[in-house]
This record gives C-alpha cells, structure tokens and sequence, in this order.
C-alpha cells in the first residue's frame, strides 16, 4: 500500500521528514533553512533532458555543498555520440541559490566556460546554454522552450534507515514539448513541439554517502495522447512509495515495485529488461549510446551510466487499458555515487 501525501511543511522543527509518501504535484513545502543535517550532505539540483528522433540534449545545474556543478551533453542517435562539458564549483554551500519550489524561482549561473539558464515564463520554461568551448571548441549555443500545460507529476518523499535527518525529496516533470534550436559548431538542429519532449528532474535533500540508484524516463506521443514514465529506486527506504508512474494526456497513474535488470558487462550492447511487481509495467529496452562518466578518487566516487534507447512492451492504467508501446524513445541509468 502507498501513501498519497497532503499538502503542508516537508520537514518538522528537527529537521526530519513529516511525512513519507508520494503525490502528484507539489505538496510539500521545501525550505533549506528547516535542515537540520551537516552542510556538506545537502544535494540540490534541476537536471531537464530534452529529446526527439534524432538528438538530444541535457543540461545539468547541482549545488552538492562542496562540490557545484554545472553540465551541458549533446545526443547525436545517427552516429551514436554522447559528448559531454561540464565545470565543477568548490564548495558553493548553497550559493547557487537553487529555488525551494519547481514551480517558481530562477537559475542563471555564469562561468567562462558554460552559462546556463532555467526561467519560469507563462505557460512554461525557459532553457539557455552557452559553451563556447563545447565538444573540442566546437561551441554549443541554443534556447529552448519548454510548455507545460495542466498535469500530473510525480512527486515522493523518502526517508533514509538509520538516519533520521536525511531525506530524499523529488520532483519529475514529464511530456513537456519542447520548441528550440541548439547550434553547434555552425550546425543548428530545431526541436519541434510535435516530436519533441522534455522531463526535469528537481531534487532537494539530505543523503547519505554511499547510494546506488536507477532510473528510467521516457516522453512523447501514443495513440494521439501524450504519454510518458518515470521509473526508479536506491534512495531510502521505500515502503509508503514508490517513484513509479505512467502519465496519460496528463495523468499519473501510480505503480508499485519496478526492478531494472541489466546485462553484465555492457550498458549499450545487450537489450535490458523491466519488470513490475504489479504486472502493469513490462518492458524491453534497446541501448543506442551510453552517456558514461567515471571519477574515483577513493573518498569521493562516481560512476554514471545514463543509457539512451528504445523501450517496446506493455504499460496498464489505473482502469486497466493496456497500452502497448514499439521504440519509444526514452533512457534508463544506473548511478553509483560515494560523496
């Protein structure tokens, strides 16, 4: 059974979860000044991932207390090439001023080598990036708009076992068209609302240092409707929820366990598979290019498997209606942080 939470604080005076569960808008009010934990275990961070046929781009802003980051990668599924920049901020210890809410609050962060913005507009977002230096001095430069209409969301607040004073608190954002054009290197590709779909992912919170989680999305149109998922697990414990969900012409239809299982040896080769515990989410997936970064420095640890592809199989809806998806466009990744 799942726990559909009310509206009200996230935290109580003690810096702890009020309230595990999941819902699908913005219940829960974020407010760093409520955290009671050690300052370097504070994670905050918009991620959105834009996506169409043939490419696709990804834009990352995360202050990690001691460590800022800010991403910009660039999917080409023609040749398939991941290309990657990204600059890291020493100890920005919440400087970056990440907003307290997905629904309000503006990013600008400037850096010589990347600038990026994510804006609030009507009826939707703003995306800007500017890397001179992107992909060997090819340069990167585009906006993109992202629109989001009434709907559904998904939203879930974790706890951590045997650490009373971290959370897990997060937001995705799924079935956003997108309408833009990125250059890069004097090469402009336009993203088209009708082919084209954004998700952000917005998390806050506090984490332990040793996690390993998985995640999958994918966004666009089936049968006319726009449609969409967001599966995942690693953070905390997850009996009162799950992050799992199907989106339908924009509702959420809430799932119970799903498990990733992927190939040894291989995140782009060999075909992963998914399944639920419920039976309503029954996957096969086909990798087109892994977006791979590694960085050990023993204390501090990262190995990231971002894998775009293709997802063919069977999703239920609440009332029961199968719908039957062939190559859709989404990805799938398996993340081991120490930090």
């Amino acid at each position: 059974m799942q726990h559909e939470l009310g509206a009200g604080e996230l935290l109580d005076d003690k810096g702890r979860l009020r309230e595990a569960g999941w819902a699908r808008s913005e219940k829960r009010r974020y407010r760093r000044a409520d955290i009671r934990a050690s300052w370097f275990r504070i994670k905050e961070w918009d991620y959105y991932c834009v996506l169409d046929q043939e490419c696709g781009i990804a834009l990352t802003v995360a202050d990690n207390a001691y460590m800022g980051f800010l991403s910009a990668s660039w999917l080409d599924f023609s040749k398939p090439e991941a290309v990657t920049d990204s600059v890291t901020i020493p100890f920005p210890r919440g400087r970056m001023g990440m907003p307290e809410s997905a629904d309000a609050g503006d990013i600008v962060q400037s850096h010589p080598k990347i600038s990026l913005g994510f804006s609030h507009e009507a009826g939707g977002r703003r995306l800007t990036v500017d890397c001179p230096g992107f992909a060997k001095g090819r340069g990167m430069k585009g906006e993109i708009f992202l629109s989001q209409p009434p709907m559904d969301r998904m939203l879930i607040a974790t706890p951590f076992p045997d650490a009373p004073r971290a959370f897990y608190y997060n937001q995705k954002i799924n079935c956003m068209p997108a309408e833009g054009t990125v250059e890069i290197g004097g090469r402009k590709h336009a993203f088209s609302p009708a082919s084209a779909f954004g998700v952000l992912d917005w998390g806050r919170g506090v984490w332990t240092y040793d996690n390993t989680w998985y995640w999958g999305s994918a966004s666009g149109i089936v049968d006319g409707q726009a449609f969409g998922f967001n599966i995942g697990y690693g953070f905390g414990d997850t009996s009162a929820a799950t992050e799992n969900m199907i989106f339908m012409d924009g509702v959420a239809h809430k799932l119970e366990h799903v498990t990733f299982h992927i190939p040894k040896g291989t995140y782009d080769g060999a075909p992963w598979s998914f399944s639920s515990s419920d039976g309503r989410f029954e996957m096969t997936f086909e990798p087109i290019v892994d977006r791979s970064a590694t960085v050990d420095l023993k204390l501090l640890r990262s190995i990231q498997h971002q894998v775009f592809g293709r997802f063919s199989g069977v999703a239920v809806l609440d009332d029961g209606r199968r719908v039957e998806i062939r190559d859709f466009l989404g990805f799938a990744e398996e993340v081991e942080n120490r930090w």
